[in-house]
């Protein structure tokens, strides 16, 4: 089996920190060179301590189940015959307490628009059928406690 890493980068700089006033901003490093400025969530801790315009953890857990039901919608689909011109997903996660009042991403929503064309046009119950292979197949959504949920839409455009 595979292993995944990232470099996670955070320097104190000339912040106190003891005070509990120091920046939350900080690197994502990838093994491919991909660098992503990320932050504390500006929900969880307040500017100037958060940066509203790096991404944050939650953010990238919801991008990330996104993204992994996306690579498999995608590879089912066209295993099935059917082409696909744009998948975008406007995915959202929800911050609940559990039962212990500790705070957790209790479920995600997928919200996923794909625009279909070609000879083989899919209808509603092949759609839904890839989504739910998709979930079923995702090593996210395999690995998570929260509910992910798939309310997507779709469009097929008659062409090449």
């Amino acid at each position: 089996m595979a292993n995944h890493g990232a470099t996670i980068e955070w320097q104190r700089g000339d912040q106190d920190f003891l005070d509990r006033r120091y920046s939350r901003a900080h690197l994502w490093r990838f093994d491919g060179g991909a660098a992503v400025a990320a932050s504390s969530s500006p929900h969880v801790v307040r500017e100037p301590f958060s940066n509203p315009a790096n991404v944050d953890p939650e953010e990238a857990y919801v991008a990330a189940l996104s993204s992994c039901h996306m690579l498999w919608f995608l590879d089912l689909a066209a295993r099935a015959g059917f082409r696909i011109d744009g998948y975008r997903d406007a995915a959202e996660g929800e911050m609940a307490r559990n039962a212990d009042g500790k705070e957790w991403i209790a479920r995600v929503v997928l919200r996923p628009h794909i625009r279909f064309s070609g000879v083989l046009a899919p209808d509603d119950a092949m759609v839904d059928g890839l989504h739910h292979a998709a979930h079923e197949n995702c090593f996210l959504a395999n690995s998570v406690r929260s509910a992910v949920e798939t309310r997507g839409s779709w469009e097929y455009r008659l062409g090449d």
